[in-house]
């Protein structure tokens, strides 16, 4: 999948009031012809940059960056691939990926940060620390799929994912037009013998709602153009129709991991970590339907014992879904390396 280019990148958009009013700004970097979109709050404290999962952007982070604007200087970034960012067919790893932010760190951000990363966020925040130390204070993991997102595991023992990216790969791949609805036909397990997904005719209404949006506003980002569903689908809708598929399609065909080892990274960061884990299910006729299951989660502060961890009840996107809880362990976790007392305890385990 070559010859193509993101029809959006480079564009801006009139940022939602409330980060207007905190004094965020979308600014682009460009990177040896890669332009890097990113959001960039008011100078307030230790730089802190949010990086966002697999299909998903920037704005994820939009309900945690206000309050997080407070006490960091806040930075929030479209991974190439995805958003207002360039598109890289043929080109994604996680040494492209972790390459930009290395730069954005060194070059725009200028001072060590806090790389806080979600769902693929959180193994390029890994790479940053294991590669790049010098441009990193402390990483937070934020359910990271780290050794699941590693083959052969990957492909063989947790399938569910797998396909999910696969799913995604079908529906998106056909760029004009996109069917971006099609996303949401993914079955997602709830037991061993029943998976559940969105009625086939609230499919139908966002494919229509979608088409008239588009017909309304030509060359524009995939929306819904209406209040009264969940903001949660307008974002995934935006999200999908902003995404290249070849970033997924690297994850399916390993062109996407290179010679990063998890394990070697883990053992080779010194930095403070926080991990940030999630819910999540495992069976046998699909596999680990979430990140990591408990056992990555002890691995990972085997290998890195300087970790912090905290459980969440939420789910995956957990600043999406948990804002207020997600911001309270960042900002007790930044306490701590400043030698501040935390202002709430949470569920943390060492």
């Amino acid at each position: 999948m070559t010859g193509y280019r993101n029809p959006f990148v480079g564009q801006s958009d009139p940022l939602p009031p409330a980060l207007a009013r905190a004094g965020f700004k979308q600014e682009f970097a460009t990177f040896d012809g890669t332009v890097i979109s990113y959001v960039q709050g008011p100078e307030t404290g230790m730089p802190l940059l949010l990086v966002p999962g697999q299909m998903s952007l920037w704005s994820s982070y939009r309900r945690v960056m206000p309050e997080l604007s407070r006490r960091f200087t806040v930075f929030a970034v479209d991974v190439r691939g995805h958003g207002n960012s360039s598109w890289t067919p043929g080109d994604y790893s996680w040494d492209s990926a972790g390459c930009d932010l290395a730069r954005l760190l060194r070059e725009v951000i200028g001072r060590p940060a806090i790389v806080s990363g979600n769902s693929s966020g959180g193994v390029l925040a890994l790479w940053c620390a294991s590669r790049t130390p010098e441009e990193v204070a402390a990483i937070v993991l934020e359910d990271p799929p780290i050794f699941s997102a590693e083959m052969p595991r990957f492909r063989d023992r947790d399938r569910w994912v797998y396909g999910s990216l696969a799913h995604a790969v079908s529906v998106l791949g056909d760029l004009d037009p996109r069917r971006v609805a099609g996303i949401y036909r993914q079955e997602i397990p709830v037991s061993e013998t029943r998976s559940v997904r969105m009625p086939e005719r609230l499919v139908g209404l966002l494919d229509r709602l979608i088409a008239r949006h588009r017909r309304r506003r030509p060359g524009r980002p995939a929306s819904l153009g209406v209040r009264w569903l969940p903001r949660s689908l307008e974002e995934m809708v935006r999200a999908a129709s902003m995404f290249d598929p070849d970033f997924a399609q690297a994850f399916l065909d390993g062109r996407f991991y290179g010679d990063f080892s998890h394990e070697a990274a883990l053992r080779s960061t010194t930095c403070p970590v926080l991990l940030l884990h999630a819910n999540w299910n495992r069976y046998d006729n699909h596999g680990l339907v979430g990140a990591m299951d408990d056992d990555d989660a002890r691995r990972v502060r085997e290998l890195a014992p300087q970790t912090v961890y905290r459980r969440i009840d939420a789910r995956h996107v957990i600043h999406g879904d948990k804002p207020h809880a997600f911001s309270r362990a960042l900002t007790d976790f930044a306490a701590t390396l400043t030698g501040e007392a935390p202002k709430s305890s949470g569920r943390s385990h060492a």
